[in-house]
């Protein structure tokens, strides 16, 4: 039996390369723009890797209820990781062309289960080794559904509560100008942030390099925006997707267990008895 091999947030394409034949890689990439991350997959990969789209694997169908990336329910989830070849005892490697801003997704779906799982740091673009076409399919694996972890996954009422308050931090992982709604995406209803929510853009957590900061400048990071005081810390961003990175960068930083608004701004944003605050009030 090979010797456990355990897994950071974050993995170098060095790393990778060494243990290309102890993890399960996935092809996570995916465009806010339109552009479809399989046919980028099918057109070259990671040797072996699989593809998992966040539309159709990594979220149930989109609703006003649920947002536009709603977590899979877990009997979803499991029948998905097992035809991925992601079994109870794998360990996995996701990559993006997108600095791991979409690949966390997966990686955070996977570690809040316990599963060990990493992003390639710094994404394809690292990747010096042969790449392949067409799609790889993988031999299924067994995968037993388990239920998100309840002190990890929040809801539009805890949200609402939390924002705000003494002790409950909420950040918010999208570009700035999403945050103040100066510069809004097509997909938000409407501009602006949850009220009392802090702007943390999930680029941030990203050296000049691309790659993952140092846990130290993370700690900073966070600390500076009240982390080290909160009793709870709840990221959020467009649909969940982005969000995972800013609680993946919190691990890596040494903070513990926090928690996933997965409807996001999409939810939020979306229901229009809900407040919204334009502008940074932090900034002023």
């Amino acid at each position: 039996m090979s010797e456990p091999l355990p897994l950071p947030v974050a993995v170098s394409a060095d790393w990778l390369h060494e243990n290309l034949d102890r993890v399960v890689v996935v092809d996570s990439r995916w465009y806010l723009d339109g552009r479809s991350g399989r046919d980028a997959y099918l057109a070259g990969h990671l040797p072996g890797a699989v593809f998992a789209d966040v539309d159709a694997d990594l979220a149930a169908p989109a609703s006003p209820e649920g947002g536009r990336h709603p977590l899979p329910a877990a009997a979803d989830f499991a029948r998905t990781l097992g035809r991925l070849g992601i079994g109870d005892h794998s360990r996995v490697v996701v990559y993006d062309d997108a600095g791991g801003s979409v690949a966390a997704r997966l990686v955070w779906m996977l570690r809040v289960l316990g599963t060990p799982a990493a992003f390639l740091d710094g994404g394809l673009r690292t990747w010096a080794g042969p790449l392949e076409e067409g799609e790889h399919v993988a031999e299924p694996a067994h995968r037993t559904p388990q239920h998100w972890p309840a002190d990890r996954v929040v809801h539009t009422d805890t949200v609402r509560a939390a924002a705000g308050e003494p002790g409950q931090l909420v950040i918010d992982a999208r570009a700035y100008g999403r945050y103040t709604g100066e510069q809004p995406a097509p997909v938000d209803a409407r501009p602006g942030h949850v009220p009392g929510a802090r702007s943390a853009e999930w680029t941030g957590n990203l050296g000049p390099d691309g790659l993952l900061a140092a846990p130290e400048k993370l700690r900073e990071r966070f600390a500076a925006l009240g982390a080290d005081d909160a009793v709870t810390i709840t990221a959020y961003c467009g649909s969940g997707v982005t969000a995972c990175h800013d609680l993946l960068a919190l691990e890596h930083a040494g903070y513990t267990a926090p928690r996933l608004y997965p409807g996001s701004w999409s939810l939020w944003g979306g229901d229009d008895s809900l407040p919204a605050e334009t502008g940074d009030p932090a900034a002023g």
